[in-house]
């Protein structure tokens, strides 16, 4: 597979930064209903480093999904400013937003009468223009973004006839497609089988190393994070965020504070949770 087609066309600027493609502090989410504000995460911090693999960890109802939402400039944050490229998020136009990240969330797509091959083309469509015309470029970067989530095989099938698994591989090609520096994949490996989710887990790390990509991933795979994630973002409603790699929270405790229960231990031999 020849990685570098997916370098993103992003600004020099952003190719040559060292740091972090994404970054917030003081970050409040939630939600703004008849003048009410709902928080549902409070004073967040983080940043996402340039070219690494990033998972985000927390229980269900810790506000994962928003975070994500937030952070991709779809809902606004009640406090706290988002910044990408050194921009907030919120001066981005809609069109530079969808050549800087490309988001995969947990919904299936509401399509009919659609192949896999025509949704997945449609990553294409912060390029094609007016028009929405494919170039011979276009239709190799759906193609190749098709081998990558291994979905091939699929292109010719209607959308609505996939499983969930192969519905979870379909709309994370259309996210390769888009061809973004910045990449968010909210629990994109829930309906995979286990052979499945291990070859997905790594092609994102690798897509992340040597193509330059920022990958923020969510799952509620833990063990599976903990083997293949450079950096960690832990989420829980009480304990805030928490980012570092696996040592650093391994070794500080912050680790274990998130997820040891009755009936669940740390293992430092294997850097995984055990049941006992």
């Amino acid at each position: 597979m020849d990685w570098q087609i997916f370098i993103s066309a992003a600004p020099t600027i952003f190719k040559n930064m060292q740091h972090s493609a994404l970054s917030f502090s003081h970050l409040s989410t939630g939600y703004t209903v008849r003048h009410d504000k709902i928080e549902i995460g409070k004073d967040l911090s983080a940043s996402l480093p340039v070219g690494q693999f990033t998972c985000l960890l927390g229980p269900n109802g810790a506000g994962k999904s928003t975070l994500f939402r937030t952070l991709a400039g779809f809902i606004p944050s009640l406090s706290g400013i988002v910044t990408l490229m050194g921009r907030p998020v919120q001066q981005y136009k809609a069109e530079e937003l969808a050549k800087t990240i490309s988001v995969v969330l947990t919904e299936r797509p509401s399509v009919t009468a659609m192949t896999v091959a025509q949704l997945v083309s449609l990553g294409r469509s912060p390029y094609t223009g007016f028009w929405g015309r494919l170039t011979d470029v276009d239709r190799h970067r759906a193609e190749e973004a098709m081998v990558l989530a291994r979905c091939v095989e699929l292109k010719d099938r209607l959308v609505d006839t996939l499983s969930d698994g192969e519905c979870q591989r379909v709309m994370i090609a259309k996210a390769l497609a888009q061809d973004t520096p910045v990449i968010f994949l909210d629990e994109p490996t829930a309906f995979l089988d286990f052979p499945s989710k291990v070859e997905m887990m790594r092609t994102l790390k690798r897509l992340a190393h040597e193509a330059g990509k920022s990958i923020l991933l969510s799952t509620h795979d833990v063990n599976m994070a903990l083997q293949t994630a450079d950096n960690l973002w832990l989420l829980d409603r009480k304990f805030g965020l928490s980012c570092g790699s696996l040592e650093s929270l391994a070794r500080e405790g912050t680790l274990q504070k998130y997820f040891l229960r009755d009936g669940i231990a740390f293992d430092d031999a294997s850097s995984s949770f055990i049941i006992v």
